[in-house]
């Protein structure tokens, strides 16, 4: 009975073949739009979060200021000493590296081509907090550190433009008119949360960016990187306690520093491009919606134009569940037809804003099957009220309809 009654319901959608597409394009442009939505937001969080991660995990990044620039305009907070780095690596549990930074900018010259980059400062322990793992060459030991060689560790944008992507370890390049050996090439990382290239960088030992570079021993960021073992935010508050103290704030006054916790921002971002997500695909999921009412009008429209061969039916035997089936089968066949198409719609519509994008490209099949699910249901719901209009028909009056 049921594979009869599907074979009628195919038939006769297909003797209505663009009435039929046009009946399931609300359907088609709903589940498009919800799949898309929901992965490309899927994707967006999985890019954030590993753009985060490439800062490092269980890391506090200590700034001067109250915020990421100096705001208020007020007199610029004072900068970090090489003593607020030791004072923090030796009186605060659960540190287990503190990695000053310098920085500055400057044009590198190599071989007649020029490029301009941001210098990093720092010391070996910057490679301990966010592990930066070589593609080739070495680290500096702690001989050049402590006298501040002129050698460096250069990212991968660096060697493109300098060296056409060939080798760089053991060439002298000149920053800014100084000679420094190029030591190591760190490994890609691409581009930051907030659009930088962070493979557009020279790592030099601090003592060195300082001396020739920014002309003071001013430190501008402190990485900390704390044991997982220990509750961050307690290391948080008692890093602030010991800066407050060591930079004379007292009483209530506004910390003049500002300290942030890689963890929290990533779970921030990823908890804010979910919301955003499910708000998105709840209004693309009123198409959805529409669809259904779509459905449920024109198979009104069909009860009416097959009056007569629904009387027919009902004379020669056919009971009332049969008509219903029909139609409401029908219904069904349309809703996921238009779920089918639109979910290969989705997919390349997704691949399409991923390449673009430069996203991940995901395929969530729990949403696909959900978004098919639904479309059956909508069917379903939407359907039954012309089927059982269908159904309820008194043969003697179908059969008199003109």
């Amino acid at each position: 009975m049921f594979g009869t009654t599907f074979i009628l319901a195919i038939r006769s959608i297909l003797r209505h073949k663009l009435r039929s597409i046009l009946t399931a394009l609300g359907i088609i442009i709903g589940v498009a739009a919800v799949v898309t939505m929901v992965t490309l937001g899927k994707a967006t969080t999985a890019a954030v979060q590993q753009q985060i991660s490439a800062l490092g995990t269980n890391i506090l990044q200590i700034r001067p200021g109250q915020g990421f620039g100096r705001g208020g305009g007020g007199p610029r907070p004072p900068d970090f000493k090489e003593d607020d780095v030791t004072a923090i690596r030796r009186q605060i549990t659960g540190v287990t590296a503190v990695a000053p930074q310098a920085q500055s900018t400057a044009t590198v010259i190599y071989n007649g081509a020029n490029w301009s980059t941001t210098i990093n400062g720092t010391t070996n322990d910057y490679f301990k907090v966010q592990p930066w793992p070589l593609v080739e060459g070495r680290y500096w030991n702690n001989t050049e550190e402590q006298a501040g060689k002129a050698v460096c560790i250069i990212g991968n944008t660096i060697r493109t433009n300098l060296f056409h992507g060939g080798a760089a370890v053991g060439d002298r390049i000149r920053v800014n008119g100084v000679s420094c050996d190029v030591i190591g090439i760190v490994s890609t990382r691409g581009q930051a949360g907030f659009g930088g290239d962070q493979d557009d960088v020279i790592i030099m030992p601090i003592k060195q960016v300082q001396r020739r570079f920014t002309g003071t021993r001013d430190i501008r960021l402190m990485l900390v990187g704390t044991d997982p073992d220990y509750d961050s935010a307690q290391v948080q508050a008692s890093i602030t306690d010991l800066l407050r103290q060591r930079r004379n704030i007292t009483g209530g006054k506004d910390d003049d520093f500002n300290i942030f916790d890689t963890a929290q921002i990533s779970a921030t971002l990823t908890g804010t491009t979910t919301l955003l997500t499910q708000i998105v695909a709840a209004v693309a999921g009123i198409s959805l919606v529409v669809g259904g009412i779509g459905i449920m009008n024109i198979m009104l429209v069909s009860v009416t134009e097959r009056t007569r061969e629904i009387g027919i039916r009902l004379a020669i035997g056919a009971v009332a569940a049969e008509v219903l089936m029909q139609f409401l089968v029908e219904a069904v066949v349309l809703s996921m037809l238009g779920g089918v198409i639109g979910l290969l719609l989705a997919q390349m519509a997704v691949a399409l804003m991923s390449w673009l994008g430069s996203l991940p490209f995901l395929f969530d099949i729990q949403i696909n099957v959900i978004a098919f699910a639904i479309s059956a249901i909508i069917g379903v719901v939407f359907g039954y009220f012309p089927a059982r209009r269908a159904a309820s028909l008194n043969p003697i009056d179908a059969l008199r309809h003109e």
